[in-house]
């Protein structure tokens, strides 16, 4: 924990109250505990109390459920990791405690259920103990017929006490998340709350206090990167959606299929991934772009409608949001693998535009942005995403909805004439008119897979296919030529280049900040538009001497992961190497840092002189 500088405490009194910058808490024990309740009543406090907020979370991928954690950094200043190390952990069961008391700093707080954990006796001078009988505690405040299924909260309150949290703040959250069930359920998680709060813990020295961010009168809301996709999706003017449901994707779907119909629009489960992706080609095609989505099995699914929305230039919204495999792979756990899926997947040449967020703030406008290019290109978006930011709490200022919300109604007014696959617009851009639009000239268009002349029919023309797949390709160069070179967090230039894409923004923000804290002259750079890539990255890469691509994935047959194949193909700079890792897990920032500075061995990276 960063503790602020503060007068000495007078004597006297029970626990000195401190107060700290941040603290990471970790939460572990078993999925049914409820161990992600408690990780989200305090991501979502933070994000009320005027804090910044990142967490974390492991879950089984099993029915029958199994050990998980759930971490949570909270802090007044900018957050950019879960955090490498945790300031705190609160264990429930004896493999909780022993699997993860390694992730603690030395010296941090063990808060540890005493029915069920014994400490180790070689642990105790390096950490500092705080027993507390949870389990039986929670039995005795709800009585014997609730048995300990409330001891999440229980152990809730205890935190709460320890971080000198808003309990009325907290009172309002329980109410919220517990308020559409039975009355009795929320009057037990309020009195076990307040058990946990009121427990003397005896062998805390001190409590502790979190400093607020300088918000600056804006209002900050808190959700995870699925909800902030979701709602990005709403804003933007989507009205109908279809898929199938498969894990991490199905929170957007079942977001998307509560809150459509308040909007007049529908979301439709359908009987499987092919069914899902040609329901929504069909509604885009009707004049108002559409959204699908999956996870990588799914996404294989999809692919040969997908290239039937290529050959068409029919604008769609496609989500994927990536997790382990291949296959069923590792449903519950990170990856960065479908990139090279998303980007060529399919046969032919399907060119499709392919972007990834990097924040959950960065969800909501995605989606927005992903919409407004399928429209303007007349072309299918895969909004790139992975489990890692699908299910990471973060706070941001709350988006102007009023400025931001667009409505895309399909315009019907007559036209005289139309082609849309008119090959001599000065643009190149397919441009359909909705189903039901008069056209004077009575000369209607059609829309197929095959490859067709300018009105849409049907074509075997050597010359026509030709023309065809340059137009295709032609108005994503055109989108390339377009998107803003991205920014070099740091200088730009130095010895060190760390480029990233997707959630691992932050991690690698704060590695640049530690390396450049001890004069590395390490810079980062984030890549959101994958297909097309922006122009004058070459530039950017010419000021550094070694240029590593972090990402999430397997090294390949030779030596390169996805994205970092993608790139030397591109620019053809044998600089360019990856660093790659699959094990289902965040980059921590001190991984990043020590496998750079293995890929620099046997010399160190280069000071700044």
């Amino acid at each position: 924990m960063s503790e602020v500088a503060e007068p000495p405490a007078s004597a006297g009194g029970q626990s000195k109250l401190t107060k700290i910058n941040e603290a990471v808490i970790r939460i572990a024990g078993n999925s049914q505990d409820g161990i992600q309740a408690i990780g989200g009543f305090l991501a979502r406090l933070a994000g009320r109390s005027e804090q910044e907020v990142m967490t974390f979370m492991t879950i089984p991928s099993t029915i029958s459920g199994g050990p998980s954690i759930f971490q949570v950094r909270i802090g007044s200043g900018e957050v950019l990791s879960p955090g490498d190390e945790a300031d705190m952990l609160l264990a429930f069961y004896q493999h909780s405690y022993e699997e993860h008391i390694n992730s603690l700093k030395l010296g941090g707080i063990v808060l540890y259920d005493s029915d069920h954990v014994t400490p180790r006796t070689e642990w105790l001078e390096n950490f500092r103990h705080v027993g507390v009988a949870i389990s039986s505690k929670t039995v005795e405040a709800i009585g014997g017929t609730g048995r300990d299924k409330g001891k999440n909260i229980f152990a809730m309150g205890l935190l709460a006490r320890i971080f000198d949290l808003n309990v009325p703040k907290l009172n309002t959250l329980i109410e919220e998340r517990f308020g559409g069930k039975d009355p009795t359920v929320v009057q037990n998680a309020v009195t076990c709350f307040e058990a946990g709060y009121n427990h003397q813990l005896q062998d805390l020295l001190k409590t502790y206090q979190l400093q607020h961010a300088e918000l600056q009168g804006h209002t900050q809301v808190v959700m995870n990167g699925n909800e902030a996709l979701a709602y990005g999706l709403l804003a933007a003017g989507v009205r109908f959606g279809a898929g199938y449901p498969i894990t991490p994707w199905s929170d957007i779907m079942e977001l998307l299929r509560r809150e459509l119909p308040k909007y007049g629009g529908s979301f439709i489960q359908c009987e499987d991934e092919i069914a899902s992706i040609s329901m929504a080609i069909g509604a885009s095609y009707g004049g108002r772009v559409a959204v699908t989505g999956s996870s990588g099995p799914g996404i294989s699914l999809k692919t040969e409608a997908l290239g039937w929305a290529s050959m068409a230039e029919m604008p769609l919204v496609v989500v994927d949001v990536q997790r382990g495999g291949p296959s069923t792979g590792m449903p519950t756990n990170i990856e960065q693998s479908d990139l090279n899926i998303s980007c060529f997947g399919g046969h032919g040449d399907s060119p499709r535009v392919v972007i990834a967020p990097s924040t959950v703030e960065d969800c909501f406008y995605t989606a927005i942005e992903a919409v407004n290019i399928a429209r303007k290109y007349s072309t299918p978006v895969i909004i790139l995403t992975d489990q890692g930011i699908a299910t990471r709490i973060e706070a941001f200022i709350e988006p102007d909805l009023k400025s931001i919300c667009q409505d895309i109604s399909p315009d019907l007014t007559p036209v005289p004439d139309h082609k849309p696959y008119d090959l001599a617009t000065s643009d190149g851009i397919t441009r359909h008119v909705p189903p039901g639009t008069r056209i004077a000239s009575g000369k209607y268009p059609i829309v197929t897979g095959l490859e067709h002349d300018e009105l849409g029919h049907p074509t075997g023309s050597p010359k026509l296919h030709i023309a065809m797949t340059a137009k295709r390709r032609n108005k994503l160069k055109r989108l390339g030529a377009d998107l803003p070179v991205p920014v070099t967090y740091g200088p730009n230039e130095g010895q060190i280049l760390l480029v990233g894409w997707g959630s691992t923004q932050g991690p690698l923000r704060e590695a640049v900040d530690r390396f450049r804290s001890v004069g590395d002259a390490v810079s980062s750079l984030h890549i959101k538009y994958i297909n097309p890539l922006p122009n004058g990255l070459d530039e950017i890469f010419k000021g550094f001497r070694h240029i590593f691509v972090v990402e999430l994935n397997d090294e390949g047959l030779y030596g390169n992961g996805q994205m970092t194949s993608l790139l030397r193909g591109r620019y053809a700079d044998p600089k360019i190497r990856g660093i790659h890792k699959a094990d289902g897990q965040v980059w921590k920032v001190k991984e990043i840092m020590d496998r750079v500075r293995a890929a620099l061995s046997p010399s160190a990276p280069a000071k700044n002189s």
